[in-house]
């Protein structure tokens, strides 16, 4: 079987046996992204022609698919994609898939017997992304359905992840890399508030309340709200000196 790697956890990265090849049009890279986030499954040819053309799909449906999917071949190796009466069939690992891999650790976390593994798993799970889901992939089935529900995957295994650094003192080697994600989810407030937590116990207040001061102002601006009951109860405690804590 060919060996094939496909990552998709930012500019899309192809590689068979270890070697790296490149698909050089949108559409190509489409049709890839779609079979390999349904790696060993199949893949109805309306599905593959809704990622490639969207709304506006080509008089010979069909036909059109086939002769992209035999375009991907020709750079993969022919037996890499199975034709099947309904459709197509990407013949990949799902490991070898950086998304796919990224769910099942995240899975394999939410099971573990202990913190010390689930940390572990959700770490290595977060190391796979390089970037923005299907960052040079256009394909509006991905872009529009995929990509959010891996994104809130990634928020929330970072949030756990966060939990168990904050259970086990480690307040000062997460702070950086929590106000970062912050600053990139500004809408966020489970972020914002485990980044209050972080820093107040690193001894850091007047940058606890700074950050309130900006999630309160994204709020306001985007959405015409104030912060949650559990933002406002923070910033009360903070005021009043005392250290805040997230509610269980």
């Amino acid at each position: 079987m060919t060996e094939l790697a496909v990552s998709l956890l930012g500019p899309m990265q192809v590689s068979v046996h270890g070697t790296p090849v490149t698909l050089t049009t949108g559409r190509l890279r489409a049709v890839l992204a779609v079979l390999a986030m349904s790696a060993r499954t199949t893949v109805p040819v309306s599905r593959l022609a809704s990622a490639v053309w969207g709304t506006r799909l080509p008089a010979s449906t069909r036909r059109s698919v086939q002769t992209y999917v035999t375009r991907v071949r020709r750079v993969l190796g022919s037996a890499v994609i199975e034709t099947r009466p309904a459709g197509y069939i990407l013949q990949v690992d799902p490991d070898s898939v950086d998304a796919l891999r990224f769910l099942n650790l995240v899975r394999l976390a939410d099971r573990a017997a202990d913190t010390r593994t689930e940390w572990s798993r959700l770490t290595a799970a977060l190391n796979l992304w390089r970037g923005t889901p299907f960052e040079d992939v256009r394909a509006a089935v991905l872009n529009e359905l995929e990509a959010p529900r891996l994104r809130e995957h990634y928020l929330a295994a970072l949030e756990r992840r966060t939990d168990i650094d904050i259970a086990n003192g480690r307040h000062r080697l997460i702070a950086a890399e929590l106000s970062g994600q912050a600053a990139q989810h500004p809408l966020r407030e489970s972020l914002w508030a485990r980044l209050l937590v972080v820093l107040a116990r690193c001894g850091r207040d007047a940058e606890a309340l700074a950050a309130y001061e900006t999630v309160r102002k994204h709020l306001a601006v985007e959405l015409g709200t104030e912060p949650g009951a559990e933002l406002q109860r923070m910033y009360a405690d903070l005021l009043a000196g005392r250290p805040p804590t997230q509610m269980p």
